[in-house]
């Protein structure tokens, strides 16, 4: 079965940065797209950044678009997310999940997280101003 773990999470003031992990096993990296979601307190999760590891595509959320950055380390089987300029508004949990690529192609993307098929447990981004 495949398992995720975040990790990097913290506090920080507006205008730092953190760098996110999702480290995946049982699987290898590039079986998977990756996304990172804002999980809110009642559990509602809204997508962040995706990657293809594969394909090499990724997409963004328009409100982090030039402050986030997502990336793979196939060797390291994890996926990074690089969050620069942090405001107030970023704070929440940050959850990772993987939805398996079939044909070369996913359709979870960033709005529909119902299409994943795992996921891994919360990191924690406190931004103070």
């Amino acid at each position: 079965e495949v398992q995720l773990q975040a990790s990097g999470g913290g506090l920080v003031q507006a205008g730092g940065s953190l760098k996110l992990a999702c480290t995946v096993s049982g699987s290898t990296l590039e079986d998977y797209a990756i996304g990172w979601f804002r999980q809110g307190p009642k559990g509602q999760r809204r997508g962040i950044a995706t990657i293809n590891p594969v394909a090499g595509t990724t997409t963004y959320a328009d409100a982090v678009k030039g402050r986030f950055f997502i990336s793979s380390d196939v060797a390291g089987n994890k996926v990074l997310l690089e969050m620069t300029n942090l405001q107030p508004a970023d704070t929440a949990a940050y959850v990772c999940a993987a939805e398996q690529i079939k044909g070369g192609t996913v359709t979870g993307g960033i709005s529909w997280p119902n299409e994943y098929d795992f996921w891994g447990q919360g990191t924690q981004v406190t931004v103070s101003s």
